[in-house]
């Protein structure tokens, strides 16, 4: 079992109509979740841009608590206040620790794929800030920051089979989201990369001569060899050889 640290910002969601408000703003089925089970989801702008990725643990019938990112803290407790309007629920920020468990069990499903996410775990760490982005990337998760941002759709870093539900009611950013997913497909897709080193954040690729994507995060394994996240447009074969300034992908 192998264990990692996951710096979080939790806020707090509860009361009679927390269920029913939580629905209405964000991506994914909250009001089929269980007491104790979690699911990964997104705040999004009206037309699916990405306010913030989330992870909804409903902790009891009417008590949620939501994990994002440190930095976006702020940023969703200020729009879900001011979205509230008339919902009768209680909307705080809570101080927690979380980790991720590889290979263990006793935590809640979380948006790091093979972990779960324990929150006031007694667990130490055994993998480093480096070990755990090596996994990241080997594994095509996106990131906040890396892979995500406001200029991505969901469906662009494969959000939309992760973090979305495809049978509830409305929430923002449905409508595009929704259409994108049934009369057609988004222009390009996370995928991963072998490099002949890191490049800086947002370096271009290039096939045939033409731009065809960015590289958006990147980590030298201990064998030397560099593995790497990068947005590339879907018509690229997976097996083409890009051009990446003086290195080859």
């Amino acid at each position: 079992m192998d264990v990692a640290a996951r710096e979080r910002a939790y806020i707090r969601v509860s009361g009679p109509d927390a269920r029913d408000y939580l629905q209405r703003m964000v991506s994914n089925d909250v009001e089929s979740l269980p007491v104790g089970e979690a699911c990964p989801a997104l705040l999004l702008t009206a037309k699916a841009r990405v306010i913030a990725p989330l992870v909804v643990w409903r902790r009891e019938d009417e008590d949620f608590l939501l994990l994002t990112e440190p930095e976006l803290g702020e940023r969703v407790l200020g729009l879900l206040r001011r979205m509230r309007l008339r919902a009768r629920c209680e909307i705080e920020p809570e101080a927690h620790a979380s980790v991720l468990v590889f290979g263990g069990d006793g935590g809640i499903r979380t948006d790091f794929p093979g972990a779960v996410e324990a929150v006031d775990s007694t667990l130490e760490p055994t993998l480093d800030a480096e070990a755990l982005e090596l996994r990241r990337i080997e594994a095509g998760a996106p990131r906040w920051g890396r892979e995500i941002d406001e200029r991505i759709l969901p469906a662009e870093a494969g959000l939309d089979e992760t973090h979305v539900s495809f049978t509830k009611g409305c929430y923002p950013g449905q409508e595009p989201v929704a259409r994108l997913r049934h009369r057609g497909h988004p222009n390009r897709a996370l995928r991963v990369v072998e490099l002949d080193d890191v490049p800086p954040h947002d370096t271009e690729l290039v096939h045939d001569g033409k731009r065809v994507g960015r590289v958006t995060s990147a980590v030298r394994r201990p064998d030397g060899s560099v593995v790497a996240l990068a947005y590339v447009r879907v018509e690229v074969p997976e097996s083409a050889r890009l051009e990446l300034a003086d290195a080859e992908a």
